[in-house]
């Protein structure tokens, strides 16, 4: 028996709850096929721990965190802590300790979803974004000089180095030819702009695309990425951007799929040095919280994405198709899909699909 020693942060608001879900899920695989095992040990780490101890995770939280095979998070983020404390003393503290420089978030459209695009369906929607995850504009070098004077100076520096640059890049092409849909990658800058940054990420992207002959490549303006992405989404395969333009336009693929919901997403390190990190898009929601009736999906397909990652594919590919097969009746979804279902309902939903697959 293969077995995973997986570290849980299910964080704050809604993160809580639909971690309930994401682990019932793995539990329900381990059990049904009897041949993996998950051993669960619990962070209580986030914005209430911060109000308790005045810091987001323990000190020695990386040396813990580094033993694990892979992490969970739920979400992090609530009302009375800072976006940019609850942020970058959690979540971008694990991505750059842990050199997690791949963010890895699909966007694709579901059967009998809702898509916001008139006449889109499934094969219309189904791009992947490999948005870079260390560095950039998230890099979090600069400063406020004479603060709260007339005379104040915001300085926000970023950073991009030919080192991860190249890598992403890499990435970007092999996934291509792995999903052999278009074997495209579409880079996305703002070179008219960003004068320096841009420019040497377009110099980047043009050699790397001579390494790869077999893969058609194009570059967009974010904004003209942004335009294309509504008007014809078709078009996109796999689209490798930086760390903020990245950060965006996921939330706009997030819309086409039908919603936050569904934002899955993963934090790696493909050389495997250090665990990668696996936690959907949609933040905390704190409206939500406490209802339990927040959508779980994104959560649980960002689990299959952790059993993808740890060589699963077949298991990855169950949880898939039990979450395709719950999409097909809709009173047992939660109300953000129009169904009357609770958080607990549809992660029972998913359990009883998988039995239906694996018994």
């Amino acid at each position: 028996m293969k077995s995973y020693k997986i570290a849980v942060i299910p964080g704050d608001g809604v993160g809580i709850e639909v971690m309930q879900e994401s682990t019932k899920v793995l539990e329900t695989i381990s059990n049904l096929t009897g041949d993996i095992n998950f051993k669960f040990d619990n962070y209580e780490w986030g914005c209430e721990y911060y109000t308790k101890h005045g810091r987001m995770m323990d000190e020695d939280g990386l040396k813990r965190l580094e033993q694990y095979d892979a992490i969970l998070l739920g979400a992090v983020g609530f009302p009375g802590v800072p976006d940019h404390v609850s942020l970058r003393d959690l979540l971008l503290k694990i991505r750059q300790g842990f050199n997690q420089y791949i963010n890895l978030r699909p966007v694709k459209l579901l059967p009998n979803i809702d898509c916001p695009l008139k006449d889109k369906k499934p094969e219309d929607i189904d791009m992947v974004f490999i948005r870079e995850n260390t560095e950039g504009e998230y890099a979090g070098i600069g400063g406020i000089q004479r603060e709260n004077t007339e005379d104040e100076v915001a300085i926000q520096t970023s950073v991009f180095t030919r080192k991860i640059t190249e890598k992403i890049m890499d990435y970007a092409f092999n996934l291509a030819r792995e999903r052999n849909k278009l074997n495209k990658v579409t880079s996305v800058t703002k070179s008219n702009a960003l004068n320096y940054s841009m420019v040497f990420w377009d110099k980047v992207f043009e050699q790397k695309s001579k390494q790869y002959p077999d893969i058609a490549t194009e570059s967009f303006h974010v904004d003209a990425t942004a335009m294309y992405m509504i008007q014809k989404p078709e078009t996109f395969d796999v689209i490798v951007t930086s760390n903020l333009f990245g950060d965006i336009l996921t939330d706009l693929g997030a819309a086409l799929q039908g919603g936050l919901g569904f934002a899955a997403g993963a934090n790696i390190n493909p050389e495997r040095k250090y665990p990668s990190m696996f936690e959907p898009v949609h933040g905390s929601a704190p409206l939500l919280a406490g209802k339990g009736i927040a959508n779980p999906l994104a959560m649980i397909w960002t689990t299959k994405m952790m059993l993808d990652f740890l060589g699963h594919k077949d298991l990855g590919d169950n949880i898939m198709n039990a979450i395709i097969k719950t999409l097909e009746n809709k009173v047992k979804l939660t109300p953000d899909l129009g169904g009357k279902g609770t958080t607990s309902l549809v992660g029972d939903e998913i359990c009883k699909a998988l039995k239906m697959q694996l018994r």
